[in-house]
């Protein structure tokens, strides 16, 4: 089990690391239109807003939450870009000032949850540490978003891993999202990370394996990178590769993902989590 201490350090960092970006952001530019199609970037910050809101009911209101989660689960298709689109109508300071509060409070509200609680959510329910993992995988996602929309290069950091695990984790997910059935045995997967050491998972002598670089992962999993455009990750096996068209770190249908963009290409693309 992830350590919830450790996670929420991570997830405050990746906060604010966005935080910096938009928060120096004229008005004007919360309309620069993003990769997400329809969505700017005031989209992405009510969409994060939004989400903090849903996570911090879960944490401390569950029931509440539930209720809630049954009502947006009746329009499973456009409940995300409804509660995007009517967030992205404030002011740009509002929405920059609701984000901040909100994840405050729903990084305190976890901390002071017990560990191995698990709090209910869209999907499975999820433990402390899991939900903050959630929280921050989509923190750096849509930060690629709004990266790419302003032309900010982010150097890949530590917290990469986060990321990379739910990725690997959500491979039977995957599958079904496509209507597909999940192979029997699982893959092994070895990432480089930004400091050049590997992250592994999966058992050593799996047929099928996936190598290569942690961001290009991240991108792929999370439909920030179209495959043709991560050629620093390689499949081992058609089952691999498979997967790697497929892939997807964030519950729901399957996204859009990204248009490949051409042999120099480093990521980008699709609205996804």
């Amino acid at each position: 089990m992830s350590d919830p201490g450790a996670v929420l350090a991570d997830l405050k960092a990746e906060s604010e690391e966005l935080d910096a970006v938009v928060g120096a952001l004229p008005a004007g530019r919360w309309a620069t239109p993003t990769p997400a199609d329809g969505w700017t970037v005031a989209h992405q910050i009510a969409h994060l807003a939004w989400t903090d809101r849903q996570a911090l009911r879960s944490a401390t209101d569950p029931d509440g939450f539930l209720r809630a989660a049954q009502e947006a689960l009746a329009t499973p298709l456009t409940f995300v870009d409804d509660a995007a689109e009517a967030g992205a109508q404030a002011p740009p300071a509002e929405l920059l000032a609701d984000w901040r509060a909100g994840r405050e409070a729903l990084a305190t509200a976890l901390a002071e949850r017990p560990a191995g609680e698990k709090l209910p959510w869209f999907g499975p329910p999820m433990s402390v540490a899991s939900m903050a993992t959630g929280r921050l995988m989509e923190t750096w996602a849509h930060g690629q978003d709004i990266a790419d929309a302003l032309g900010v290069r982010r150097a890949p950091t530590a917290r990469l891993r986060h990321v990379a695990r739910i990725g690997v984790r959500a491979r039977n997910f995957s599958y079904a999202a496509h209507g597909l059935t999940p192979p029997e045995d699982d893959f092994r997967v070895e990432l480089r990370a930004p400091d050049g050491t590997v992250w592994d998972y999966g058992p050593p002598d799996a047929a099928e394996r996936v190598t290569g670089d942690a961001l290009e992962f991240c991108l792929l999993v999370t439909q920030r990178a179209h495959r043709d455009d991560v050629p620093g990750v390689c499949a081992q096996g058609a089952e691999a590769e498979r997967w790697l068209g497929i892939a997807q770190a964030f519950a729901g249908p399957p996204g859009k993902g990204r248009a490949p963009s051409g042999p120099a290409a480093t990521g980008a693309g699709g609205s996804g989590a």
